[in-house]
Formats: structure tokens, C-alpha cells, sequence
């Protein structure tokens, strides 16, 4: 190390010392900021880098197309692959759509499956990644996709048979994982002849899949030689890929609202730290400078000060953020059908985080430390540490000839005497006061939005016993089930339903029908659009299965179960809900599968019964009933209120620790005022009262701006959760006694932070103050 290098960090260790409050400040700013903005970009890169690294290791299928057997032929088919535009292209493999009866054994294997024959799981296109057993290679075995490959099988899996009424029985011999989705299930090219194919698929890449209007043109490009009729589905990457980051998506825009506002506070206040350590200091620097420091060398001592508590914030504040990174995807994730994708955050969000924030602590302290630089060693001597005669004068002089005490007067003049500090200050106040009232409109929307997605919190939930799981099946039917339920004391409303995997024509992603009967109108509430499904042939999704599909309310899909079909119309769109799961009434199931039954009741209770007394009544009843109290609670709610919460926290600390520093700063820079206004009679109690009395105006002012911002910002995030769309009743939440409420946040963040210096300045003995002047 260098003489002038060694010069500089002794300099610097020393300043680190003697500012040890301000070191602390800067490493939990810091700290907090990193943590905030790690997990903001961990989600985003969450959001699609998993999809897109598995979606590339196994070379997926941009489109994943259907053809008429009956109308092309697969010679004609294959000629497709050499069409200009195709990168790459697998098949024809013979599909065909089966509909196994409902088990409890392979979840995976329920309802209609979209069986390919395939000879081996490798290929030039969507290349399979088996995880468990072997391939199909002969006829009688089938391999089952797993859309999540991180969930282990259930035991047994491998070995059991699926059975449907005009097919062979299948062995499961295999578990697979597709990112492109393109089966359900792949058996032996040898099988497909007894499975009866009415169906050929094939598998393209393009060289350019950047959007889907490009996809559906090339598509149009490869199946324009072909017989009219001939292509019937076609499903892109991308939509695969927004079903993917579908939840995700939904948090992002707040994840990344609160890593800007903590980037931001971040950078005022070390700025005003850095300022307030220049301004203070400007003796050191003189000292510094007559000693033989370069001004260049001034300027490190001052950035090297911020870097080291910068350097240990960034550290703690990444591995803060792996931590906590866990339970946040595993809640922006939950029931997202994940294929092989390693669910997780990339390591060059951490690098970012390392080397990112220490930069931008260096950019944000090198303007106020360049003013080391420029000033000479007379003039750093000379300057002394107090503000320059007259600022702020004329309004101390205003404030004096009021009649407020005068403890009071001066500290609403304080401000005026540093306005840069002041503007930082007051910034980093509002961007709290924002937080504050941000988390408190979400907090009230999810709260009413938890209330109207939950139903009745005494609700009891009996589900008829299933042999396959080892337990009793019931002595009693359906009906029977329902009538008994409804009998006994205690019972309000009762609902009858069953979940069905139906095939939507013209759709290649799997979907859920809950079918309900009974009681159903107080699901009403949760429709925002049309109204809730009342007649045969009426449906309602979510919002996701809209925008995943393309429609709309009024818009018909045709649903296909067992060789049957049902027209249906979408007449509601509810307010959430997986986009895989659709609503409907109990004749469409009955025009579908007349012979199926529900195995899961919803009971709500009267008022003031005892859900624990009904849950045993039910199975005293019939033992081959399983009912359990539902607790109440919504984990989009939970998932939400707690994020913003955490985060609130951890920006109203950062802003009131910059209310801390100023004060800090305040105190250092006026200790001869202090001394003399002491010396004349000014009580310890007074001089707490001035500090405060500072910072609690810029607080009133910063609520003033931040209510109205943060309100704003409130609506803009509501309007763009894509996987919720609520009511206007519940974006409506501000009332006169919240916004009362909240006028006092910027005051409280201010008095939080200004407490703890002023009362130490009000400590400061007289005699040393003056002496050293």
C-alpha cells in the first residue's frame, strides 16, 4: 500500500470513527434498501428466467399444433417441417384424447388426458426430461406428465394401471415433465392403433417466436399448402410462459414500487449524510489540506467513510434477501403448474445487489464530497461549521414577532437555514408518508377482498370417505349426503360440488369444472362482471382464464367429457381465481356425465353455532364422511398485506433514521447557538422541543405531498393486478378518519426520528460548547 493510500484509510478509519452514529445510519439505510430491491429483482427474474432456462434445455416447442387425421395426411404434415420460417420441427405423432375415470391414486391421470404416441422422450423439438422409471417402449405402458416436477409422486404411482371403458388398461411405467405441455400422457407409436387416434400432432420452433402475431403467421406460412379445416389447435410458448408468471406477475408491480421508493431513500440519505459530513467538517478538510492532502485524496477520505458501512449493509441486506426470498416465491408461485423449472433466484441478482449498491452509494456521496475538493485550506479553516450569516434569517425574524413560544418559533425556522438538507430531508419523509398510506389502502382492499372471497368464517367443509386413500366410504349417496347435511342443527346453506377435468374444444391446456349444486348465491359476491352461472350451459372464470384464452364474458366454449359435449356460455368473471378452474351449474354436468356425483360439501352455519359440535354430528351420522372446520383466512390477502407491511417497515425505519442524521447534523453544526441560548435561560425541555419542533413541520409537510401520492399509487396498483380485478367498492377505502389518521404518519416518522438527537443536544453542558468556540 502506497504512502497516500495509507494516508487515506488512516484518515478514513478515523472519520469512521469519530462519526459512528452516521456509519450505523448508512449501513441499516442501506441494509434495508438491499434487501427491498434484491427481493423486488429476484421476483422479476423469477418470473421468467426459470421458464425460459428449462423451456431452452429442452428445446420446447414455440407451437404445439393439432391436425385433422381425417383431412390431411402425415406425409403432408411432415412436409411442413421444411417450410421457410421452421428453426426445427418433431412428428407427426398420433393424439388422441381419453377420458379416464376420476382416481384417487394418479392425480395426475384424471379426467381427459391428451395421449401421444411417441417412441422415445428425446427428439429435435421438446425434448421430455424423465423423472422417474423408464420410457413406454411397448404396447400396455404409459408415461404421465408431471406439470410439476418439484412435487414428489405419490407412492405407488409407478406400477398402477389406468383403466377407461373401450381401451386397453395402461401400466404406468414413467414420469415425465414437458415445459411445452404438448400431452398429458406418451405411450408406445405401437399402442396409438388401439387407442383409436382421431388426431396428429406436430412440434415447431421458428426462428423468430419473439410475439404471438409472428407465431400465428408463421403458422399460417407452414399450414397454407394444406386442406382447408385441417389444423384445429395450435397453443404458443408464450401462453405457457404468462400462465407461468401469472402470480408473479400480480406481485410485481409492487415488489418493485417498494425497491424504487427504498433505492430512493437510500440515495437521499447518504447524500445527506455525506453533505452534512463536508459542511461539519470543513476544518477537517482544512486540516487535512495543510497537512499535504491532495484534493482528490480529500474527496476519498469522504467516500471511503460511506463505503465501508455501504460495503457491510450490502452484504447483510443480500443475505437478508436470499433469506426471505424462499417464502416470498413460494407464495408468488403457489398452484403454478411448473413443469421442470428450477423455481428460484438467479445469482447475478446477488452479484447486482453486491456491486450495484456500493456504486450507487459512491454516486450518490461524490457531489457533496466534491465540495471538499474545491475549497482551499484557508478558506475550509476560516469557514467554520455554522451556516452562513443570513440564511434563513428573515424568516426566523418573522417567526420571532409571533406570538408562538419561542422554543417553537425557532425550530420552524431551522429548516430554512440548510434548504438543501432540508429538500433531502422532507424527501425521504414523503416518500415514507407514500409507504405509509400505500400499505393502508392495500390493507383495506385485500381485508374486503379476503372478506368477500372467504364467505361466512363458520364454515364447514365434509368430504365423502374415498376407499383408495384407506378410508371408509359413506353409507349414504349424494342426495342422501345433502339431505342429511341440511338436517342437521346448525346448518344454514349447503352446497353440493365436484371438481371434473374437462377438454375445452379448440384449447390445449387442461382445465377444471366445479360443478355445484345447493346453495349457491352467496358466491355471488365474487363476480365483478355478468353474473353468477344459474341455468344449464352457464359458466364463470377467473379473470387468468380469460386473458390466458383470449375471451371474454358472453364469449361460448364448447367443454367435452366422456364423448360428450356441452355449448356453454361464459355469463361471469370473478374477482380471482387459478386459471385453470372454471364454475358451473350441476345440468351441465348432468348433460356431460349424468352419473356423477359430488364428494365435497361446503356447509355454512346459522349464526352462534358451533362448528366443531357440527363437525362431530356429521360424523356420528356416517362415519364414511370427513368434515373439518375451515379456518378462516386468504393467502393472496395474507400474501400481500404482509408483504407491504415488511416492507413499510423497513422504509419508515430507513426515512426516519434521515430525519435522525439531520438532527444529528443540526445539533453538531449549531452547538455554539445551542450554548448560548442555553447560557440565557433556554431549559433542556425547550431545546427538545426547537430540534422537534423542526422536523414535525417538515412532516406535516410531507404528509401533505405524500397522502395524495400515495393514494394515487394505491389506484395505479390495484388497476394492475392481472390475476385480481376487483370491485370499485373495494379501490374505495379512503374515509375522513383514515386520512386523519394518516396526516399524523409524516409528522410521526419525523418525531420518531428527531427525538433521540434532540434529547442529547439538550443534554450538551454549557461550558465546553462555549470554551471551544
Amino acid at each position: 500500500m502506497s504512502t497516500g493510500t495509507s494516508a487515506v484509510w488512516r484518515a478514513s478509519r478515523a472519520a469512521v470513527r469519530r462519526r459512528r452514529i452516521q456509519t450505523i445510519v448508512i449501513g441499516l439505510v442501506v441494509l434495508a434498501s438491499t434487501t427491498t430491491i434484491m427481493l423486488a429483482m429476484g421476483l422479476l427474474d423469477a418470473a421468467t428466467a426459470p421458464f425460459d432456462r428449462a423451456f431452452a434445455e429442452q428445446n420446447g416447442a414455440h407451437a404445439v399444433v393439432e391436425f385433422d387425421a381425417a383431412k390431411t395426411s402425415k406425409a403432408q404434415m411432415a412436409q411442413t417441417a421444411q417450410r421457410p420460417g421452421v428453426e426445427a420441427a418433431a412428428g407427426p405423432f398420433d393424439q388422441v384424447v381419453i377420458d379416464f375415470p376420476r382416481t384417487t391414486d394418479i392425480p395426475e391421470a384424471e379426467g381427459p388426458l391428451k395421449v401421444v404416441g411417441r417412441a422415445d422422450p428425446s427428439g429435435p423439438v421438446d425434448r421430455l426430461r424423465l423423472l422417474h422409471g423408464r420410457w413406454a417402449t411397448a404396447p400396455g405402458e404409459v408415461v404421465i406428465n408431471l406439470r410439476s416436477a418439484a412435487a414428489p409422486p405419490r407412492p405407488g404411482t409407478l406400477g398402477s394401471q389406468l383403466r377407461a371403458p373401450g381401451v386397453p388398461p395402461l401400466t404406468v411405467v414413467g414420469l415425465a415433465s414437458s415445459m411445452s405441455q404438448s400431452a398429458d400422457a406418451w405411450v408406445a407409436p405401437a399402442q396409438m392403433a388401439a387407442l383409436r387416434p382421431a388426431a396428429v400432432q406436430m412440434l415447431y420452433r421458428f426462428t423468430d417466436p419473439s410475439t404471438e402475431e409472428v407465431i400465428r403467421a408463421g403458422l399460417e406460412a407452414v399450414t397454407g399448402g394444406l386442406p382447408a379445416g385441417s389444423l384445429t389447435v395450435a397453443q404458443s410458448h408464450l401462453a405457457l410462459r404468462q400462465a407461468f408468471s401469472s402470480m408473479a406477475d400480480a406481485y410485481l408491480p409492487l415488489m418493485a414500487l417498494f425497491g424504487v421508493l427504498g433505492l430512493l431513500v437510500a440515495v437521499l440519505i447518504v447524500a445527506n449524510v455525506v453533505s452534512g459530513a463536508v459542511v461539519s467538517g470543513y476544518r477537517h478538510i482544512g486540516v487535512l489540506k495543510a497537512v499535504g492532502f491532495t484534493p482528490n485524496q480529500v474527496v476519498a477520505v469522504y467516500l471511503t467513510m460511506v463505503s465501508v458501512p455501504a460495503e457491510a449493509g450490502c452484504v447483510l441486506g443480500t443475505l437478508f434477501g436470499n433469506l426471505l426470498a424462499e417464502p416470498v416465491l413460494r407464495a408468488a408461485f403457489q398452484g403454478i403448474e411448473s413443469g421442470s423449472a428450477d423455481i428460484g433466484i438467479s445469482p447475478w441478482v446477488s452479484i447486482i445487489c453486491l456491486l450495484g449498491m456500493p456504486l450507487l452509494v459512491l454516486l450518490a456521496a461524490l457531489v457533496p464530497a466534491l465540495r471538499a475538493h474545491r475549497l482551499s485550506a484557508a478558506q475550509a479553516i476560516s469557514a467554520g461549521s455554522a451556516p452562513r450569516p443570513g440564511r434563513g434569517l428573515r424568516v426566523q425574524r418573522l417567526l420571532g414577532g409571533t406570538r408562538l413560544p419561542r422554543a417553537v418559533s425557532l425550530g420552524l425556522g431551522q429548516p430554512f437555514a440548510r434548504p438543501g438538507r432540508t429538500a433531502m430531508t422532507m424527501a425521504a419523509i414523503v416518500l415514507g408518508v407514500i409507504t405509509v398510506t400505500l400499505t393502508t389502502g392495500l390493507t383495506s382492499t385485500m381485508l374486503a377482498f379476503g372478506a368477500a372471497n372467504q364467505g361466512t368464517p363458520t364454515e364447514v367443509g365434509v368430504r365423502a370417505g374415498q376407499p383408495a386413500f384407506g378410508q371408509r366410504a359413506p353409507a349414504l349417496n349424494d342426495r342422501q349426503i345433502e339431505a342429511l347435511l341440511r338436517s342437521l342443527p346448525g346448518a344454514r346453506q349447503v352446497t353440493a360440488m365436484v371438481f371434473v377435468d374437462v377438454h375445452l374444444a379448440g384449447f390445449t391446456q387442461r382445465s377444471a369444472v366445479n360443478f355445484q349444486r345447493g346453495d349457491t348465491l352467496t358466491l355471488a359476491s365474487q363476480i365483478v362482471q355478468g353474473r353468477w352461472p344459474a341455468g344449464p350451459g352457464e359458466i364463470a372464470a377467473p379473470p387468468s382464464f380469460l386473458r390466458q384464452r383470449g375471451l371474454a364474458v358472453g364469449d361460448q366454449v364448447t367443454l367435452q367429457l366422456n364423448g360428450r359435449q356441452a355449448r356453454t356460455t361464459i355469463v361471469g368473471q370473478l374477482m380471482n381465481g387459478d386459471a385453470r378452474f372454471l364454475w358451473s351449474t350441476w345440468p351441465t354436468l348432468t348433460a356431460l356425465d349424468p352419473g356423477t356425483a359430488a364428494d365435497h360439501y361446503e356447509v355454512q352455519l346459522a349464526d352462534g353455532s358451533d362448528a366443531h359440535s357440527y363437525a362431530n354430528s356429521v360424523k356420528a351420522a356416517d362415519p364414511g364422511l370427513y368434515p373439518a372446520v375451515s379456518s378462516p383466512g386468504d393467502l393472496a390477502t395474507t400474501t400481500v398485506v404482509g408483504f407491504a407491511s415488511v416492507f413499510t417497515t423497513l422504509l419508515i425505519i430507513v426515512a426516519a433514521l434521515g430525519v435522525f442524521n439531520t438532527v444529528l447534523l443540526n445539533a453538531r453544526e449549531r452547538r455554539r447557538d445551542l450554548g448560548m441560548l442555553k447560557s440565557i435561560g433556554m431549559t433542556p425541555r425547550q431545546v427538545t422541543i426547537m430540534m422537534v419542533t423542526s422536523m414535525a413541520a417538515l412532516g406535516a409537510v410531507g404528509s401533505l405531498i405524500g397522502i395524495p401520492a400515495g393514494m394515487l399509487t394505491h389506484r395505479l396498483i390495484v388497476d394492475t393486478v392481472g390475476i385480481i380485478v376487483f370491485p370499485e367498492w373495494m379501490k374505495d377505502v379512503w374515509h375522513a378518519p383514515q386520512l386523519a389518521a394518516l396526516a399524523l404518519a409524516g409528522v410521526t416518522i419525523a418525531v420518531l426520528g428527531a427525538l433521540v438527537p434532540a434529547r442529547s443536544a439538550a443534554r450538551m453542558t454549557i461550558a465546553p460548547i462555549l470554551h471551544n468556540e
